[in-house]
């Protein structure tokens, strides 16, 4: 695949072309417009259950708080750039040149406060259910088109975990890091 991204398309202010758009209020403008990390994240609601929109629900704060398995997300205001579904579908959330709440409390290189600088993509999974074939043809494709449109370098693809030691454990020991660098 081209650097330009899914079928060709590439990035057009700040989204994917081509790919399905579901608008997250859970976002805000970048402090400056640089963009230089990429963060990898893993998620699914509940655990280990794929294939729902909950993860969707959760980032556009529609996500029905009343159930048991969710009764802790209450309040809860956050968001990612991009989620890749386990079938590879792409799903946009907030445009690269606003900040999406996705790292909280993080360091990298020094900088605190990631999301001012990060591209957050949540990987439907969890950190030891195996990623799919799918996800990574996925991961890969917007990789390329992420470090052509914005100069990042593979080096600056970290995992959540990287940013938020101690905090957080995600995308996990399920994922192959050797398998993304080697791809790019």
């Amino acid at each position: 695949m081209s650097p330009e991204g899914p079928s060709g398309s590439g990035v057009t202010e700040g989204w994917i072309d081509g790919v399905r758009r579901v608008l997250s209020p859970n976002c805000d403008a970048r402090p400056a417009r640089e963009v230089s990390v990429i963060v990898i994240h893993g998620i699914s609601l509940p655990e280990g259950h794929f294939g729902s929109d909950y993860v969707a629900h959760l980032f556009t704060n529609q996500l029905d708080t009343a159930r048991v398995s969710f009764a802790d997300l209450d309040g809860v205001r956050v968001s990612s750039h991009l989620l890749l579904r386990r079938d590879g579908e792409i799903v946009q959330f907030v445009g690269f040149d606003e900040r999406a709440w996705h790292a909280g409390a993080s360091t990298y290189q020094g900088r605190e406060r990631c999301n001012d600088f990060a591209i957050g993509i949540e990987l439907e999974g969890t950190d030891r259910t195996p990623y799919r074939d799918e996800q990574y043809v996925a991961l890969v494709r917007v990789c390329k088109l992420l470090m052509s449109a914005y100069d990042i370098d593979a080096r600056d693809i970290v995992g959540h975990a990287d940013i938020a030691p101690g905090r957080k454990t995600d995308p996990g020991p399920a994922f192959d890091w050797k398998r993304l660098k080697e791809s790019l």
